[in-house]
């Protein structure tokens, strides 16, 4: 059995994120052949092409954890109806310089949690529509939207909510079997 390293972001610079307790969930559902290692995207400047020929510490890092993950997992709120800003800012450094692409051919999968109803469905869409440009590999069923209420998940990532854990339990299952066939055909170097 081979095991998969996934890079996950969470898009929220919060310190008390909502969606960073669903990435802890996730993690503790996800099947065991399934290696975490979070991405950070809190340091990065904003990207500028003046900085393609000389990247900035931070930007050279984010692009060497791009490059030891299998797969990429992305846990996002919705801000405005959209992308947070830091998360689309860490896309551009790892999408660029032109050609260097981080996430060419990238198995990547997407879920968020919001306290309303419709749980990130429009920034997801804004995600994907930008993934897509970057040519990552994108698990599209099943779709995860998670409203999260208070005490859903504890914040050391334990879901109190049997269908909710079922359901997230089943994402990562198939995250991991989209990973798996992914790679089969694209092989990362």
């Amino acid at each position: 059995m081979s095991t998969y390293q996934v890079g996950y972001f969470v898009g929220s610079l919060s310190s008390t994120s909502i969606n960073r307790i669903l990435s802890r969930a996730l993690i503790k559902l996800a099947p065991a052949d399934l290696q975490f290692t979070e991405i950070p995207i809190g340091d990065l400047p904003l990207y500028s092409p003046d900085f393609d020929a000389d990247y900035p510490p931070a930007a050279r890092a984010l692009k060497e954890a791009i490059g030891r993950a299998s797969a990429v997992l992305f846990v996002t709120p919705e801000y405005n109806r959209s992308i947070p800003g830091a998360l689309k800012n860490a896309i551009d450094w790892a999408s660029r310089p032109w050609g260097q692409n981080s996430f060419n051919h990238m198995p990547a999968a997407v879920i968020g949690a919001s306290p309303g109803q419709i749980g990130t469905a429009l920034a997801q869409q804004s995600l994907r529509g930008v993934l897509s440009f970057c040519n990552a590999r994108q698990m599209t069923a099943p779709e995860a939207y998670i409203s999260l209420r208070p005490g859903l998940i504890t914040d050391d990532g334990e879901v109190t909510d049997d269908s909710t854990a079922t359901f997230l339990s089943d994402f990562m299952r198939e995250f991991r079997d989209h990973i798996e066939r992914v790679l089969t055909v694209l092989p990362r170097d």
